[in-house]
């Protein structure tokens, strides 16, 4: 294993038991077993090594679901249990962040300089479903965006009740549920 990916496993795994506010950089530093200059040799700031580790060491998020592909359901279902488990893993590092404005703050204008954010799923769903509406196989008269806000809403709540009653996982069905309770919304 190399330096950075030593450096991100030690970030996730200080960032999951203190969360993102309380996590330092020195922290993260010993934890992998390095100096913190060597830490910076690596990465700008303690957002650029949230941002990796969100993307290199969390559930994959929803994305990828293509068009004409598949069947709806099944895209759904797929970008739907991606994105449970993708918050779920994220609330032990993100709770903290969002409880400090500053940190928030600081960690919002990074995020956005990266092109990332809490946006960018629903906008990635809503764009999917837009594509699929084009091609008939999403009721001209639904809103994608609507849509795909309420999912990714569903999905981030189901997540915060699992990780506060102390769950792990979710039932198999988890997904499939969620998803059909907005198919009849959307299917022509």
């Amino acid at each position: 294993m190399n330096t950075r990916e030593r450096i991100l496993d030690a970030a996730a795994a200080v960032m999951r038991e203190q969360g993102v506010a309380q996590a330092t950089t020195k922290q993260i530093a010993r934890a992998a077993g390095y100096s913190e200059a060597l830490l910076y040799k690596h990465f700008r700031d303690k957002e650029e090594i949230l941002l990796h580790v969100l993307r290199e060491r969390m559930p994959a998020f929803p994305g990828g679901a293509v068009a004409g592909a598949e069947t709806v359901e099944a895209n759904l279902v797929a970008v739907t249990d991606s994105a449970l488990r993708f918050y779920l893993h994220a609330f032990p590092m993100m709770a903290s962040m969002v409880a400090q404005p500053r940190l928030m703050a600081a960690t919002r204008e990074t995020l956005t300089g990266y092109g990332a954010g809490p946006r960018h799923p629903v906008d990635m769903l809503a764009d999917y479903l837009t594509a699929e509406q084009n091609l008939g196989r999403v009721s001209a008269g639904s809103s994608p965006a609507a849509a795909a806000a309420l999912l990714m809403g569903a999905c981030f709540q189901q997540a915060f009740l699992c990780y506060f009653g102390g769950g792990s996982d979710f039932p198999e069905s988890a997904a499939v549920d969620l998803v059909r309770g907005l198919l009849p919304a959307l299917l022509p």
